[in-house]
C-alpha cells in the first residue's frame, strides 16, 4: 500500500474509532435519562440531537472511508457515492446548525426572567421539533447537489473538466459556474452560523465574566469549594463545542475555497482528504468534550462503571 493511501487509511480509522463510541455514549446517555426522568430538557435534546448527526457524520464517511482504504469493503459506486456523500453533506451540515441552535439557546438562558429573549427562549423550547424538521429540510435540499454530480472512481477524470476528487468518487459539474455556485452555496452554510454562534458565545462569554465578578465576595466560607454551577458549566460546554467548531470549519472551509480557486491541474485527492478529515474532526471530538463537561452524563457513566464492577466482583466471588 502507498504511504499517502496508508496514512489516509489511519486518519480515517482514527476519526472512526474515536468518534463512533464518544457519541454512542453520549447518545446512550442521553437516552437513559430521557427514560428515568421521563423527558429531556431543551439544552439536552438538542445535544441527543447533534450527537445523533455527528455520529452519522463518522459512521457514513470516516467508517466506510477506512474499510475501502483497506480494502476491506468498497461501497463506492456511482450510486454509493450519491448517497454516501449526500447522507455526509446533510449530517455534517445539520450538525454545524445544531451547534448553533445549542449556543444560541444557552445565549437565551442568560436572559433575566420575565423579560422578552425569556420568552423567546421558552418559545424556542416549545418548538424544537419544528426546529429539527425546518433544518433537516434545509440541509437535505442544500446537498442535493451531491445526487446529480457524485460518480465513482471508475470514471476516467482527464475528461471532466469541473469535477473535484475525494479519492473513491468525483464531484462532477456541467459547468465551473455551477461548481463555484456549489461551492459559494457550501461556504455560505457554514460562514452564517459559524457567525451566529460566535456572536451567542461572545455574549455568553461576557454573562460569564459579569457573574463572575457579580458572586465573588459574596460566598460564605460554606459555600468556597462549590464549584461552577449547571449554568455556568453548560455556557463553558457550549463555548467550548464553538471554538472546537470555528477552528476545524475554519480550516476546512479555508481548503474549500482553494479546491475552488486553483487550477485543475493543480489540485489533489489530499487536500479534499485534509477537508473532510477536519470537518470530521468536530464530530468525533466533541462528544468527549460532553462527556468531560456534562455532569449527568457523567454521573450516569460513573454509575454505569461501578454497576459493572460490582457484578464482576459479586462474580468473581460465586467462583470462589
Amino acid at each position: 500500500m502507498e504511504p499517502e493511501l496508508l496514512t489516509r487509511g489511519l486518519l480515517y480509522l482514527f476519526l472512526t474509532v474515536l468518534g463512533i463510541p464518544g457519541n454512542s455514549v453520549v447518545i446512550w446517555a442521553f437516552l437513559q435519562l430521557a427514560y428515568f426522568e421521563r423527558q429531556l430538557l431543551p439544552a439536552d435534546a438538542i445535544v441527543l440531537h447533534l450527537a445523533s448527526a455527528n455520529l452519522i457524520v463518522v459512521g457514513v464517511r470516516c467508517l466506510l472511508e477506512s474499510l475501502a482504504t483497506f480494502r476491506l469493503s468498497n461501497v463506492f459506486s456511482d450510486t454509493g457515492c450519491k448517497a454516501v456523500i449526500f447522507v455526509y453533506r446533510t449530517s455534517r451540515s445539520l450538525s454545524i446548525w445544531l451547534t448553533f441552535v445549542l449556543s444560541a439557546y444557552q445565549c437565551l438562558s442568560t436572559a433575566a426572567p420575565g423579560s422578552r429573549w425569556a420568552a423567546l427562549r421558552a418559545l424556542a423550547a416549545r418548538s424544537l421539533g419544528g426546529i429539527f424538521l425546518v433544518l433537516w429540510l434545509l440541509n437535505t435540499s442544500l446537498s442535493s447537489a451531491a445526487i446529480l454530480f457524485s460518480l465513482g472512481s471508475r470514471h476516467n477524470s482527464s475528461f471532466m473538466q469541473h469535477d473535484i476528487n475525494v479519492q473513491f468518487c468525483f464531484v462532477r459539474f456541467p459547468s465551473q459556474l455551477s461548481r463555484d455556485a456549489n461551492g459559494a452555496v457550501q461556504v455560505s452554510r457554514d460562514v452564517v452560523p459559524m457567525t451566529l454562534m460566535t456572536t451567542a458565545s461572545l455574549i455568553i462569554l461576557v454573562f460569564l465574566y459579569r457573574h463572575s465578578h457579580q458572586v465573588k465576595g459574596l460566598r460564605s466560607s460554606t459555600s468556597r469549594g462549590g464549584g461552577p454551577s449547571a449554568e455556568q458549566r453548560a455556557a463553558i460546554t457550549v463555548v467550548s463545542l464553538v471554538t472546537l467548531y470555528v477552528i476545524f470549519y475554519g480550516v476546512d472551509n479555508g481548503l474549500w475555497v482553494y479546491t475552488l480557486t486553483v487550477k485543475r491541474t493543480m489540485r489533489s485527492s489530499m487536500v479534499s482528504d485534509l477537508r473532510i478529515f477536519f470537518s470530521s474532526l468536530y464530530a468525533a471530538v466533541s462528544p468527549f468534550v460532553i462527556i468531560v463537561s456534562n455532569k449527568k452524563v457523567n454521573r450516569l457513566l460513573r454509575c454505569g462503571l461501578e454497576k459493572k464492577l460490582l457484578q464482576s466482583t459479586d462474580t468473581g466471588l460465586s467462583t470462589v
